[in-house]
């Protein structure tokens, strides 16, 4: 049987007890563990990905579907992304993956790096659902409601949370 730390925290409080100590309870009260493990709904746990806001969306000098584009996301930085999604535009919210940020998809992983794309310099990567693991659409980026803070952690918004399994 398997034991959600969450949902044990659900009906008592454990905040002040760690793994070791949960452990020795439940076995304590007939509940052998043979094991503790952390779970993440969404491979990497969504990590270094942020709320952007697009300021400016250009088409690309030398491509007739990429766009060049600068991106805030907080904290007075802004990002300069090529991108290729054909729904770019000024204005919008999006998920943002910054230099360094690793991406699962069904592929496998890759991690982002700041690069030129022909001949325009790219610090970052605005996704879709399916290269970040919220969904399966590709037909282009995804638009966040206008409301959200630019800096949000994607986790944050989509109230992704880490769990211990007993």
């Amino acid at each position: 049987m398997k034991i959600s730390w969450n949902w044990l925290n659900e009906l008592i409080d454990l905040h002040d007890k760690s793994t070791d100590e949960i452990s020795e309870i439940l076995t304590q009260t007939g509940l052998e563990i043979g094991g503790v493990e952390e779970f993440v709904p969404i491979k990497g746990g969504l990590e270094s990905l942020v709320v952007g806001k697009v300021l400016k969306c250009e088409a690309h000098p030398n491509s007739d579907h990429l766009h060049l584009t600068e991106v805030s996301i907080g904290n007075g930085t802004i990002l300069p992304i090529v991108c290729g999604a054909p729904n770019v535009a000024k204005g919008q919210k999006v998920i943002v993956a910054t230099v360094g940020t690793t991406l699962y998809t069904d592929e496998g992983e890759f991690k982002i790096k700041k690069s030129k794309i022909r001949g325009e310099v790219s610090e970052g990567m605005i996704c879709a659902e399916d290269e970040i693991g919220v969904g399966n659409d590709h037909d282009g980026i995804m638009v966040l409601p206008d409301d959200i803070a630019e800096g949000t952690p994607a986790k944050e918004y989509f109230n992704l949370k880490k769990d211990i399994v007993f």
